[in-house]
């Protein structure tokens, strides 16, 4: 009883410190994902649609502090002024073409809301994949003189399932993006689109690593990362980290991509044998 007790001293600490940061940039990985169902479609599976939305609650209910926190802290901002125009400008902008413009001329193209819903989409994408570099807080916690029990039955096992739930949300998104380029014919650009996102994304996750720029700051500061882009994004060692990172997205995703078919294609067989005996 004494060994559990230390083991589980010791290992619920070094867990609870894991769960701010894995918790908010799960939260932040889950939101393309749910995006994809407004913008693309919405799922059939209402097991995985309600399910995700669950899981994004679960993510969100222990970050509601940092999260008001730092929209707060971004009110007060002086970029804030520059998003209000923003956001003021979308509205007027969504409103004239509701109400006037695809009622008459544009009744065919897409909306305005959706290329603002597919703006939110791309842009909080690379927080799926960012999951991956928190490995180095694994690094971390091994050189806190963890025991080998905590660390292979506590630890390792918290980050396996953290990255496997980050990185499939960035596997599902593409993958519904892509399904909804299929069904617009759009098919033959899908190999393109792929290895273009794979790379938009390597980028996303050098920005957010190295120059610790977010999703927000987008809006927020875009003179500032932009400028941080042009001069920090030139260099051979950056070049090399984005390709190496770009590679290293395309043979994971299509490893995930077949994975996540096969698993898809025996729940359906699954469910095809059960309603052949239900009948």
């Amino acid at each position: 009883m004494e060994l559990i007790s230390r083991f589980w001293q010791e290992a619920s600490g070094i867990l609870l410190s894991n769960t701010p940061f894995m918790s908010w940039n799960l939260f932040l990985a889950l939101i393309p994902l749910v995006m994809s169902f407004w913008i693309f479609q919405r799922p059939a599976s209402s097991k995985f649609y309600w399910g995700t939305l669950t899981l994004l609650g679960l993510t969100l209910f222990p970050n509601i502090y940092r999260l008001i926190r730092k929209l707060i802290y971004f009110a007060l901002s002086p970029a804030f002024s520059y998003v209000e125009g923003v956001i003021l400008l979308t509205i007027v902008l969504i409103l004239i073409e509701k109400y006037l413009l695809r009622r008459y001329l544009l009744a065919k193209t897409r909306s305005l809301s959706w290329w603002l819903g597919f703006f939110i989409f791309i842009a909080f994408l690379p927080n799926a994949p960012y999951v991956l570099t928190d490995i180095i807080h694994l690094y971390r916690n091994i050189r806190q003189d963890t025991s080998v029990w905590v660390l292979t039955l506590a630890i390792v096992p918290q980050y396996v399932i953290y990255m496997l739930i980050g990185f499939q949300s960035y596997v599902l998104s593409l993958m519904r993006m892509t399904e909804y380029l299929q069904k617009n014919q759009w098919g033959k650009y899908i190999n393109i689109v792929e290895i273009f996102t794979h790379l938009l994304m390597a980028i996303g996750i050098y920005i957010g690593r190295f120059q610790r720029f977010n999703s927000w700051d987008i809006l927020a500061q875009p003179d500032v990362l932009m400028e941080d882009m042009i001069n920090n994004l030139i260099g051979k060692q950056p070049i090399l980290v984005i390709l190496v990172t770009t590679v290293i997205l395309a043979v994971m995703y299509a490893v995930f991509k077949i994975l996540t078919l096969g698993i898809l294609k025996l729940y359906q067989d699954h469910q095809s044998v059960k309603k052949l005996l239900e009948s």
